[in-house]
């Protein structure tokens, strides 16, 4: 009767969506596809780890062209959720083709914990210190983070940290002996250590030119109301560039101007960053758009919000998910670092957007060092996307932010050779989820280049302060007749694996399979690319998970 009864509802929304708005007809397609998945669940409980009392909410529809299906679920049991018990579903003609997760066992604990919310807080608070903003939150979960889930106390308690980079810290507090079983903080920053104004009645689409500091002269979308201007792209969601003027609270006001040029390309003009913010998110639109057919940060048409001019000299960058926009600090204004707006920043910040509203890969453990991987690779490919030639592509993170850096020996990360640095590792080895997020992104980094470049090394490294760079000091396996598969190839599968295999718990043994998986969906198994994937984690000490 089931089956029957899925048939039935898949004939009517078929027929329905012949008349239907296109609109309509999408929201009926995705249900029916939710629906579908949401049986293959119930058939294969011991497949998905369900306990009897976990329900699933689905976050995210994929359908690929050949009518492959995938649905993410987040995951509760008895109405808590549970951390780390998110998976996607994948079927095609109604089979179920297999269930990317991370959950381990469909073990629950017992709902009676020693511990209560008021205890957690004061557990937490311990860690947190006392510079907090507003009252802390907690709610209770399901940790399935490791072997056995536990029950737990998620606690969230929001600050300014020293640097003035706000903070969003959520712990897990065990609710049966008050340890502390994780946490991490969900304002993402470049590296480590609803505003006023807006569109007016009657706002029309305009393009303008912005003077940047990093990019010259590029061509801005804004909004014109009236007589004036505003820092408004109207083509891409409503995406908007605020300023901050040196705060670090609100959301600023939008940047407006009686004219459409905006900046003088120096930092005597508090407009110029605001073109380049507005500039480099612009163009990560169209790059996500474009070449992957994403839509947006959530993939809904929606734009976000940037803040420039954020702190005083403020010498960072971040996502934060609670306003759902980007937040440019102005470094110390060009002594040694400039704003931190060149495109590949902004790239690296709307990706962890992206990556909120996908994988929403934990910013903590190997998946943290995943998550910030992701933001370096597509700020990467917006760079080279962007093809501007006053900032041309490369895998250097932020080299653009240095006065007088015409070699590149400064930078944030060295996607090619993140050791560079002096913290982050060029290889895989155990403990590598021990260590801050920025370094530990280093091996994806590193595996993302040699899969697209191979073990060569870059144009314009090699000689002088970069003399010790080789083919052989590229590769930890000694693997020097790597190839590359391209960046177009490379970029496609580390979307694909991102939003179709990699869950809020994907390790790199993970990543290894789900950038597999991908490229067999993409150019087949066994194809080059495929063997190219797997060389390049070879070449980086990632093994095939046992």
């Amino acid at each position: 009767m089931k089956a029957q009864a899925s048939l039935l509802c898949l004939a009517i929304a078929s027929a329905l969506a012949v008349t239907a708005a296109p609109a309509e007809a999408a929201v009926l397609q995705k249900s029916a596809v939710i629906a579908r998945a949401s049986t293959l669940v119930g058939g294969n409980a011991t497949l998905a780890r369900r306990a009897a009392a976990d329900a699933f909410v689905a976050r995210d529809v994929i359908v690929d062209a050949d009518g492959t299906e995938h649905v993410r679920f987040d995951r509760t049991f008895r109405g808590l959720p549970v951390i780390g018990g998110d998976m996607v579903v994948h079927s095609r003609n109604g089979k179920l083709a297999g269930i990317s997760q991370g959950l381990k066992s469909a073990t629950r604990p017992a709902l009676a914990g020693r511990i209560t919310r008021d205890q957690a807080i004061v557990e937490a608070g311990a860690q947190f210190g006392s510079r907090f903003v507003g009252a802390p939150s907690a709610r209770t979960v399901v940790y399935a983070l490791g072997a056995s889930p536990v029950l737990a106390h998620e606690v969230v308690f929001n600050g300014i940290k020293a640097d003035q980079t706000p903070t969003e810290m959520h712990y897990f507090v065990d609710a049966s002996n008050g340890r502390i079983l994780n946490k991490w903080d969900s304002v993402q920053t470049a590296k480590p250590g609803p505003g006023t104004g807006g569109t007016c009645s009657g706002a029309t689409a305009a393009v303008g030119t912005g003077k940047s500091l990093t990019e010259g002269d590029v061509v801005v979308n804004t909004t014109k109301c009236g007589t004036t201007y505003q820092m408004v792209d109207m083509t891409r969601g409503g995406g908007a560039t605020h300023n901050m003027a040196m705060k670090t609270t609100g959301m600023g006001s939008v940047f407006t101007s009686s004219t459409n040029i905006w900046g003088n390309n120096l930092l005597s003009n508090s407009q110029t960053v605001g073109a380049d913010a507005h500039y480099g998110v612009a163009t990560t639109w169209d790059y996500f758009k474009n070449v992957h057919g994403r839509s947006g940060i959530a993939n809904d048409g929606q734009g976000a919000v940037s803040r420039v001019h954020y702190g005083r000299n403020y010498q960072n960058a971040f996502w934060s998910d609670s306003c759902f926009c980007m937040t440019f600090g102005d470094g110390d204004n060009g002594a040694s670092i400039y704003p931190l707006v060149a495109i590949d920043v902004a790239g690296h910040e709307m990706s962890h957007g992206v990556t909120s509203r996908s994988a929403a890969l934990i910013y903590s453990g190997e998946s943290g060092g995943l998550n910030e991987a992701t933001s370096d690779i597509f700020g990467t490919m917006v760079e080279y996307y962007a093809n501007n030639a006053n900032d041309p592509g490369d895998y250097v993170i932020g080299e653009e932010l240095f006065p007088n850096n015409a070699n590149m020996s400064k930078a944030i990360r060295w996607m090619f050779k993140p050791s560079l640095d002096g913290a982050s590792p060029d290889c895989y080895a155990g403990g590598i989820g021990g260590i801050d997020v920025h370094y530990s992104s280093g091996v994806a980094n590193h595996f993302y280049y040699l899969l697209a470049e191979g073990a060569v090394v870059p144009n314009g490294f090699g000689a002088g302060t970069w003399a010790n760079l080789t083919p052989a000091s590229l590769v930890c396996n000694g693997n020097t007749s790597l190839a590359g598969i391209g960046r177009e190839a490379a970029g496609k599968i580390w979307y694909r694996a991102l939003t179709v295999y990699m869950t809020a718990s994907t390790n790199y043994a993970a990543a290894r399979t789900a950038t597999l998986n991908a490229a067999t969906d993409l150019y087949g198994a066994g194809s080059a690319q495929y063997n190219a994937v797997d060389a390049a984690w070879a070449a980086v000490n990632v093994a095939p998970v046992i």
